[in-house]
């Protein structure tokens, strides 16, 4: 029985994680300084105007909820955001979209929706397999 190379073993996992850096880095360009990434995550989640509790946030971002504290407390302070309890249950806060902050999604959408074409066009006809791919191996993984 032979051992694995390490550096085969580790491949698959540092090739993800280069993809994910050259994404970021493109989205984050499109970004131009207005907001972070994890801002836009944020941002894109709120635009649907529903308002949506921390845990769900902190999920959707992909961040620990005290590392998503920080980032929506500097989003309050920009007033990209606010705060309020939920009226169906008092002891849990949504975090929603001001004004400025849905001015703001509004305007880097297109940007980012740019950059997000220009990676699925070098995939070409495998797109929607690679993103099909992509979406059961996080499922799965979970």
């Amino acid at each position: 029985m032979t051992t694995p190379d390490v550096h085969d073993t580790l491949a698959f996992g540092r090739l993800l994680h280069r993809l994910e850096r050259a994404v970021s880095r493109r989205i984050g360009s499109a970004l131009d300084g207005e907001a972070s990434l994890d801002q836009w995550r944020v941002l894109a989640l709120l635009s649907d105007g529903a308002g949506h509790p921390m845990t769900e946030i902190a999920t959707h971002v992909a961040v620990p909820a005290p590392t998503l504290t920080k980032i929506v407390d500097r989003m309050v302070d920009a007033g990209m955001v606010h705060r309020r309890a939920d009226d169906a249950d008092r002891r849990r806060v949504l975090v929603l979209l001001t004004d400025d902050g849905r001015e703001l999604q509004l305007r880097l959408a297109e940007a980012v929706a740019r950059a997000e074409h220009e990676v699925t066009a070098a995939l070409g006809d495998d797109a929607p397999a690679m993103r099909a791919m992509l979406e059961r191996l996080a499922h799965r993984l979970g």
